[in-house]
């Protein structure tokens, strides 16, 4: 094992909370650690601590000789006229790089995260754009160990699969390990090699479980059914000796004071394991349906809608009925929460309207929308404003519950409701919404993201809750977890006008290798200080090639040097070494192949173009 980092006995708490107490944990080479947790856990603040951007209330964190690591935040903060080169420039200005190296590392960045030119600016960045600009801009630096704060939120589906593509790929800006905050089951299950959660449940703080995402849940259900054998054994045995500490004085004679003691330190022992059992705690989530019985609750023929002459889509039909769940898929900006304004408002005059094509609905149909901007939200208001408008009751399946009753189903405790809903996290806000929809009685559930900032606690439950609803539901989501747990089927948009029915996310995953992600526009002016290339290679092509054979030395370099350690006998004599050697020399080679390979096709571009 080369050890790269280790965290030792670390505390932290905001206030009088806290959030982890004595954390110890190590990061090795080639190690991907997925970290997990409830919201509010202290993940965040856990990353934070292991760049050095936060401190410790006690413990510490140690790096290894001449390691880097580098972070990336959950949101941005970008200048308002830069352009995507400038930020990755910028990314690199305290690492007293020369101009080539500078260039060489910018460039090729921005190739493999396909922005169409250095010069396109930030400002008109869709989000999922701006997300890949942060994880270029983290990875230029190329840290040894890259630690990461939901990387996948803001990313589109086929956003997320150029990430996993990319972490998993052996480029020189890959690092040796990563460190991961996520939500997203099947990322963790793609990328992950070790799972730690934090959570007081566990004795320790964390619980930690060297493989996938799948190996950790099996691993933590037996730890969890062990936990519940370990309270009934104790409890019975502390019934035992309860019953004998409550005999007569002669019972307990000096002789059978460590007996006394061991009684004590039982009971000690039952109540903790007791309170960690108990913390098993998730949000409850319960949409309200009117139990309409009629077969067809919305009906659309024809529809199509098109914003500045761009086609978003045309002549698609849906029908909803009870129990029908449709999930809708496809890259950011291509129609999908379009449709869905389009959809909630059927049979209202304020509601979006199509260009073309007709919606019916069902007489006084009910129909609900959780949007992701979370636009409806009060910032300025207390948590019990948001939670009971109308004051210290609340109406939930024409019963009563007080304000605290119905808190404490979302996991808000007392002391949180006079907290403005703007000092809340992301995930404390969208149980706000969740919360607010649950009172709705509806025969339609529209749900634009409802996974954001959710904790995987809420998304299992919220995932039982939709397959228990009785109505129809249409789903956006980035969670394909949840889409393929869900959905029965799936409407994908290309973003150029065309949509497809699917009998699940796998299939539409299938359908994207016949077509080309979509590409940010560059704008009409160039990045200061550099001249386009004119020719048959495009700008970044032609800077790629320019740069090949010094990359392609610099690899055979390596490779030989390689070589000679694994045929150097102290490193034969020692079988950790020699695997770790082994390991290295596959990279390189790979990466050698993948260089030539590219050189080849950019030859190829180039002599295109000649005679």
């Amino acid at each position: 094992m080369d050890l790269m980092l280790n965290c030792q006995a670390v505390s932290k708490a905001i206030g009088p909370r806290s959030l982890f107490d004595s954390v110890s944990f190590t990061v090795n080479r080639g190690e991907r650690l997925g970290i997990i947790g409830a919201n509010g856990t202290g993940k965040t603040t856990l990353l934070r601590i292991l760049s050095g951007m936060d401190s410790v209330d006690s413990g510490k964190v140690t790096l290894s000789k001449n390691i880097r690591t580098g972070h990336l935040a959950q949101s941005d903060v970008f200048r308002g006229n830069d352009t995507v080169g400038d930020v990755l420039y910028e990314s690199l200005h305290d690492l007293e790089l020369d101009d080539t190296e500078e260039y060489n590392r910018v460039h090729s960045m921005l190739s493999r995260a396909e922005f169409s030119s250095p010069d396109s600016a930030v400002q008109p960045l869709s989000g999922g754009w701006r997300k890949r600009l942060s994880i270029c801009s983290a990875l230029v630096r190329q840290p040894d160990i890259l630690l990461m704060d939901e990387p996948t939120n803001h990313l589109d589906l086929e956003g997320i699969l150029w990430l996993e593509k990319l972490l998993g790929s052996p480029f020189p800006e890959s690092p040796a390990a990563f460190v991961l905050v996520s939500h997203d089951r099947v990322f963790l299950e793609n990328m992950a090699n070790r799972i730690m959660e934090i959570s007081p449940m566990y004795p320790d703080g964390i619980f930690t479980v060297d493989g996938n995402y799948s190996t950790f849940l099996q691993r933590k259900e037996e730890f969890l059914a062990q936990q519940e054998e370990l309270e009934t054994r104790l409890a019975n045995k502390a019934r035992r000796e309860t019953e004998w500490l409550r005999r007569g004085p002669k019972a307990r004679t000096t002789k059978a004071k460590y007996r006394i003691d061991e009684a004590h330190r039982l009971h000690s022992e039952l109540d903790q394991i007791k309170r960690r059992n108990r913390e098993k705690k998730k949000i409850q989530v319960d949409f309200t349906t009117t139990d309409r019985k009629t077969k067809k609750l919305l009906e659309a023929r024809k529809l199509s809608k098109s914003f500045d002459d761009r086609s978003l889509f045309s002549g698609l039909d849906i029908i909803l009925a009870p129990r029908r769940r449709l999930g809708l898929l496809g890259p950011n900006g291509c129609g999908k929460s379009t449709l869905m304004h389009i959809l909630a408002g059927a049979g209202s005059e304020k509601g979006l309207l199509p260009d073309s094509g007709s919606i019916k609905t069902a007489d006084k149909v009910k129909i609900v929308s959780f949007t992701q901007n979370r636009e409806q939200l009060d910032l300025s208001s207390t948590l019990r404003q948001a939670l009971s408008p109308e004051g210290e009751t609340v109406v939930y399946r024409h019963r009563s519950l007080h304000i605290v009753t119905w808190a404490k189903k979302f996991l808000f405790t007392v002391d949180q409701l006079d907290t403005p809903v703007g000092n809340l996290s992301g995930g404390e806000q969208a149980k706000i919404l969740i919360a607010d929809i649950m009172r709705q009685p509806a025969d339609i559930l529209l749900l634009d993201e409802p996974t954001n900032d959710l904790d995987i606690p809420s998304l299992q439950v919220l995932e039982e809750s939709l397959l228990e609803f009785s109505g129809a539901v249409v789903l956006v989501t980035h969670d394909r977890f949840l889409m393929d747990s869900v959905c029965d089927s799936v409407l994908g948009f290309d973003g150029r006008g065309k949509v497809t029915y699917f009998a699940d996310y796998e299939q539409w995953i299938s359908s994207l290798k016949e077509t080309e992600p979509e590409k940010p526009a560059a704008p009409e002016k160039q990045h200061k200080n550099k001249k386009r290339v004119k020719g048959r290679l495009s700008y970044l092509d032609q800077r790629e090639y320019d740069a090949m054979e010094e990359k392609i030395l610099l690899a055979e370099e390596e490779e030989q040097k390689l070589q000679q350690r694994m045929d150097d006998p102290d490193t034969a004599s020692d079988p950790e070494r020699l695997h770790e050697c082994w390991e290295q020399l596959e990279n390189v080679r790979s990466t050698i192949h993948d260089l030539y390979r590219r050189w080849e096709e950019l030859e190829e571009l180039k002599n295109s173009g000649s005679g």
